[in-house]
């Protein structure tokens, strides 16, 4: 390359840091002979200050758009935070107030705490300060904390702050974990260094012996929560990228807990300590790196501290990193499934790091009666399983080879941990995941591991559990590639909560819940028809499959048909059974869209839907399926109205089907729904309810939910006098 065309490339611009002493030199200059003290010479200081801000963000912005180095800019901004906070510091204790002979109790140290502490701050994010005094508060550290606060607070900042003595700050410490979480993230910024020194000192010699498994307890407990509150999935579509599941604030507790129990600074001292592998500390770098890009970018787009991945800011955020549109897949979808293979590897990253607590600590771990999962020492066979051990009650390996030597074991260890209640043994895990390149083609064809798959895929007491661990540990996309090419991938619409991976297993689930005996209530109709099934195998198999061609260019309903037919004979189904599962998913959204945008009143309505359905086994099976999949689209999507037109469609259907018998006549499912509302409307004057049960037409108690028939009731009975 020439000279030339070196200096034609364009550069990558380079984040400006401004230092606290060119920015106090900046402020002498801007203040001159005014009073430090003086309102004019505090409003040249706060315009100064806020410019320098404003040029460091959007040095900091600019670099992020050229690179996408999310964490580099979190640390670009929070060194211009703290240059800036450094230098309004010292101009507040040398300019303003400055103390000639100051006592032992004038002194002051400024630390960073929470993320701030960690050296890392997004456009929006708080600024976390903790005031560390060596006694009691004095009238001349009042003043300068006081100066520092409101400076930052009238630069339009969010601080969050505390002034507390070295004292005051353990005891709080011992007591609190939310104060002892932020003090093991504190991070010197200005002042007096001895201050912060002997605080760290004695945090680490006071607090942190002894109390590793407690602080563990404690910081498990807070993700469990915080997991519940987000949904409990890391496959949302509209996910929280600090708290949701698989987001910043998991990596964060995982420092948090390294740090804490293993006595670290920085997370690659982890790979020193065996916690992690160097590949594992790199892809928790990368995940690190991502998310923080994801979140700094968000907080430029959004202009505040928004932390939700909403539908309108998905496109913005995929045209800013650099998503385009490819081989069918809209841009922002395809930064959607790269965002949601990073948080799949945070959970990776989650169970190694736990699991080697839990085994290289479990002495330890017994202080606070088990922290993580149940533990069992000692090993144990399996009987029938020569390749199998229970080795501290998890499903381990006999044999460092057993893959090796027989990659079916890949599949039959999965349907082995579902028929004994076991969890995965963390080595176990890793050796899994290392032998993934032996599911080639030969294991795909393999007549026993289909089997043992087919197995795992129709045993409603495990499926769920055991088809999401052969998710996430890769294992059922290199099995089953077309479920491979859906992995993590959105569906951009208001419509479905979840990636299409994780509807499908919960589609599969909701089908389980039902066969052992849940959902009654709110899935009435399917608990009547699942006895008069020949195979409810068919309808795990169709529920697995029904959107396995999403994210192709043609029908995804069509398209999936086809696969089924490619795979049922791979699993082990006959021709009859092969050609049932097809067509329930080339028509797995007719029921639905009938019943919910046709007239079922009219009776060409359902003639023309039995045209297609043509036998009452297959109008069963299609029920249940449509009624599981709307259930494992979302949280809500199930309504008992949605539920009530599909009971209608298929009572008004099924006569066409069995000859004109239905096992439920529509007069009869007339005079049940009025016998229940006649018992909701018990206190009624008998003549009031029949008046009023007369006013509706029949179409009305086959459509209107039982709740809803009664607020109407009631409703009209308060109007009528009016």
């Amino acid at each position: 390359m020439t000279l030339a065309e070196t200096e034609a490339r364009p550069k990558k611009p380079q984040f400006a840091l401004k230092t606290a002493e060119t920015i106090l030199v900046e402020l002498d200059a801007l203040v001159g002979a005014e009073p430090a003290k003086s309102p004019v010479a505090r409003a040249a200081v706060l315009a100064h200050i806020r410019q320098t801000l404003a040029d460091a963000r959007k040095s900091a912005e600019a670099e992020l758009l050229a690179t996408n180095k999310g964490t580099r800019c979190a640390q670009n901004l929070s060194n211009a935070q703290d240059e800036i906070i450094t230098a309004v510091h010292r101009f507040a204790t040398t300019r303003v107030y400055p103390v000639d002979n100051p006592s032992g109790a004038e002194a002051i140290a400024l630390s960073a705490v929470g993320g701030y502490g960690r050296g890392t701050l997004a456009p929006g994010s708080d600024i976390d300060l903790l005031f560390i005094l060596p006694y009691k508060q004095t009238p001349w550290g009042e003043q300068v904390t006081e100066y520092i606060l409101y400076m930052l607070w009238d630069l339009g900042q969010k601080v969050g702050h505390a002034v507390r003595s070295v004292d005051e700050c353990i005891r709080m410490a011992r007591a609190d974990m939310t104060v002892r979480t932020a003090t093991l993230e504190a991070r010197f910024l200005t002042g007096d260094k001895a201050l912060f020194d002997n605080l760290v000192h004695r945090f680490e010699t006071e607090i942190v012996p002894r109390t590793g498994p407690e602080f563990i307890a404690a910081k498990m407990a807070e993700r469990d929560e915080r997991h519940k509150q987000m949904g409990n999935t890391r496959y949302v579509v509209e996910p929280n990228i600090k708290d949701g599941k698989g987001g910043l604030r998991d990596l964060n507790t995982l420092f948090w807990i390294g740090k804490y129990f293993y006595q670290v600074k920085t997370s690659h001292e982890l790979v020193g300590k065996g916690v992690l592998t160097s590949a594992e500390y790199r892809l928790f770098s990368r995940a690190e790196d991502f998310l923080w890009a994801v979140r700094c970018h968000l907080h430029y787009i959004t202009g505040r501290a928004d932390e939700k991945l909403t539908f309108d800011v998905q496109p913005d955020l995929a045209r800013r990193m650099g998503y385009a549109e490819r081989l069918g897949m809209l841009g922002v979808e395809r930064f959607m499934k790269r965002y949601f293979l990073v948080a799949k590897d945070v959970g990776d990253l989650t169970r190694i790091i736990c699991a080697s607590l839990e085994f290289h600590h479990a002495k330890d771990m017994d202080l606070v009666g088990r922290v993580l999962a149940p533990f069992r020492s000692g090993k144990s066979k399996i009987k029938g399983e020569p390749d199998f051990i229970v080795d501290t009650g998890r499903l381990n390996i006999a044999t460092p080879d057993v893959f090796e030597k027989e990659p079916v074991n890949l599949i039959k260890m999965f349907m082995v941990a579902g028929r004994e209640e076991l969890l995965f043994h963390p080595d176990a895990i890793k050796v899994i995941r290392d032998s993934l390149r032996l599911i080639d083609n030969r294991l795909r064809t393999d007549p026993k591991a289909n089997a043992h798959f087919l197995t795992i895929l129709t045993s409603p007491l495990y499926v769920e559990r055991i088809l999401r661990q052969m998710n996430e540990s890769g294992v059922l996309g290199k099995f089953v590639p077309d479920f491979g090419k859906i992995v993590a991938l959105m569906q951009f619409n208001m419509y479905h909560h979840y990636t299409v991976d994780e509807h499908l297993i919960r589609a599969v689930g909701v089908m389980a819940e039902i066969a052992n005996g849940g959902l009654r209530t709110e899935l009435p109709l399917t608990h009547e028809l699942l006895p008069q099934l020949n195979d409810t195998r068919l309808l795990y198999v169709a529920l697995f499959l029904h959107d396995i061609a999403k994210g192709r260019p043609e029908d995804h309903s069509i398209a999936g048909a086809r696969i089924a037919k490619k795979l049922c004979p791979r699993f082990g189904l006959n021709p009859a059974e092969t050609d049932t599962v097809a067509w329930l998913i080339e028509y797995h959204l007719l029921m639905s869209e009938i019943a919910q945008a046709r007239d079922i009143q009219d009776p060409e309505t359902a003639k023309a839907f039995a045209d297609v359905v043509q036998s009452p086994q297959r109008l069963a099976l299609l029920m249940i399926l449509t009624a599981c999949d709307i259930r494992a689209v979302g949280p809500g999507t199930w309504t008992g109205w949605k539920g009530s037109l599909l009971r209608a469609l298929y009572y008004a259907t099924e006569p066409l089907l069995s000859g004109g018998h239905s096992q439920v006549t529509q007069r009869d499912r007339i005079e049940a729904a009025k016998t229940v509302l006649r018992g909701a409307l018990a206190a009624w004057p008998a003549a009031e309810v029949d008046t009023y049960v007369g006013r509706h037409y029949d179409h009305y108690w086959l459509r209107a939910e039982p709740e809803l028939q009664v607020e109407h009731a009631r409703m009209i009975r308060a109007a009528d006098p009016a």
